[in-house]
């Protein structure tokens, strides 16, 4: 799906609404913001993801608002895990979020996760969810951060 997707815009034939895509980054920054920074992924779920359809790419969590519910919501409700949004991108009904996450805050060596979730917007919910991450380590071969 995503191959098609990422084919179609490279070929030119998909154009940009703005307004659509103004409309579908805010349904994702706002999903985000709910759930991470208020920490109510619960109550973010429940207003932004689509109760019918919600397909997840992550090989490690199944489809369906009601597995995110009872799966990853609780986690982070639970946990310690904190998201700090540094980016989003959008076009069309693709949004990207670019974060730095940290299971453990209070621990100075936990340096966390560079993310980039790729969501799937539709009709103002969010429907399909792609995402990829890797570790930031203590030391880089460049002087650059990742964020």
């Amino acid at each position: 799906m995503i191959t098609a997707i990422l084919a179609t815009l490279v070929a030119g034939t998909v154009h940009a609404d703005p307004q659509k895509t103004a409309a579908n980054k805010k349904v994702v920054v706002d999903f985000y913001d709910l759930a991470f920074d208020q920490r109510k992924p619960t109550e973010a779920a429940l207003k932004y993801i689509s109760a019918k359809t919600y397909i997840q790419h992550n090989p490690n969590g199944k489809d369906g608002r009601e597995v995110f519910l009872t799966g990853f919501a609780k986690f982070v409700e639970k946990g310690s895990l904190r998201c700090v949004r540094k980016r989003a991108v959008a076009e069309n009904d693709l949004v990207v979020i670019h974060a730095h996450c940290i299971d453990n805050p209070a621990d100075p060596k936990d340096r966390g996760h560079a993310y980039m979730d790729i969501f799937r917007v539709e009709n103002g919910l969010i429907v399909e969810h792609w995402d990829v991450g890797q570790p930031v380590p203590e030391k880089s071969a460049n002087n650059n951060t990742m964020f």
